[in-house]
């Protein structure tokens, strides 16, 4: 079994690309950083560097370990957090994986709350979209996910949200559509869109609604909005997108039409079935689940 030390020695390496100053990082020295970084390669049987004379760089195999190690190291200081935390006292992390969503607000906004009583909590999050945050959901590497549509399976738990978020198309200010108020499907189809990386691959993101939703020209797919926004900015298409994500408020070339009828999605929060959480992440949890109880709106 490979130790958590020999992680560590091998991501100073990757990251300070040479024996020599990641040796210095770690205090310990060159010779002996190098004869364990050879009986690491012989462990696994692979060849993790390329060893220059000016620098150490990553092969193949070494950039696909670099990935799962800083996963594995991650996972234990946040193990160690938890373990060595004060019960009687509230601290530590709390980390969200979650989609582009306004819905997040909610959250942040509860989270504040939970920061002002407890000034130790601290919150991470992780953006990307649904594939991604479930991938880091199974390891282990952030506590809950926020995700958009109806997303079910067996060996997670699901919260329901009370909000929704809604659909519609994001243009430039200038576009024929803006004298319209809300524009439909119909009007969608006689312009080249841009769509989420999930819609564009033919994934459930809307339910039944999603055979639907068939523009004629689909130019580009995305999993963040924000670069997705250039194109719509310089009239190269549209995009399909969520109210509320892209600025349409200040100097951007940018205005925002919601569908009619309106096109909307719910959130859940999705956990892994039989986890045991930490106190902090059970008190956020248990805060989160008494506003919904409450049906409270944002403050």
């Amino acid at each position: 079994m490979i130790e958590t030390r020999l992680l560590q020695y091998f991501l100073a390496i990757a990251r300070e690309q040479g024996i020599t100053r990641a040796a210095e990082s770690l205090h310990v020295s060159q010779p002996t950083l190098s004869r364990q970084m050879k009986e690491l390669e012989d462990t696994l049987g692979v060849q993790l560097f390329v060893r220059g004379r000016k620098q150490t760089t990553l092969t193949e195999e070494g950039r696909y370990f670099r990935a799962r190690a800083q996963e594995i190291v991650s996972l234990m200081d946040k193990t160690e957090s938890t373990l060595k935390a004060d019960r009687n006292i509230v601290a530590g992390d709390i980390v969200i994986g979650c989609g582009e969503t306004p819905i997040m607000a909610y959250l942040t906004e509860l989270f504040a709350g939970i920061h002002e009583e407890f000034p130790d909590v601290h919150l991470q999050t992780f953006s990307g979209d649904a594939d991604a945050v479930m991938e880091r959901l199974d390891k282990g590497l952030v506590d809950l996910g926020l995700l958009l549509g109806p997303i079910r399976a067996e060996k997670y738990d699901y919260l329901d949200l009370p909000w929704q978020d809604e659909f519609g198309l994001l243009m430039p200010k200038d576009h024929p559509l803006t004298s319209k108020s809300t524009v439909t499907l119909q009007d969608m189809q006689e312009y080249p869109v841009s769509l989420p990386r999930q819609l564009a691959e033919g994934h459930e993101l809307l339910g039944a609604r999603v055979q639907d939703i068939k523009p004629r020209t689909v130019i580009s797919s995305y999993n963040l909005l924000y670069n997705a926004t250039f194109l719509v900015e310089q009239g190269v298409c549209l995009a399909f997108a969520l109210d509320r994500l892209a600025d349409v408020s200040g100097k951007r070339n940018l205005t925002f039409r919601p569908f009619e009828p309106a096109i909307t999605v719910p959130a859940v929060i999705v956990t892994k079935k039989y986890q045991t959480f930490s106190p902090t992440v059970k008190l956020f949890l248990d805060r989160l689940q008494e506003r919904i109880a409450a049906n409270l709106p944002r403050a």
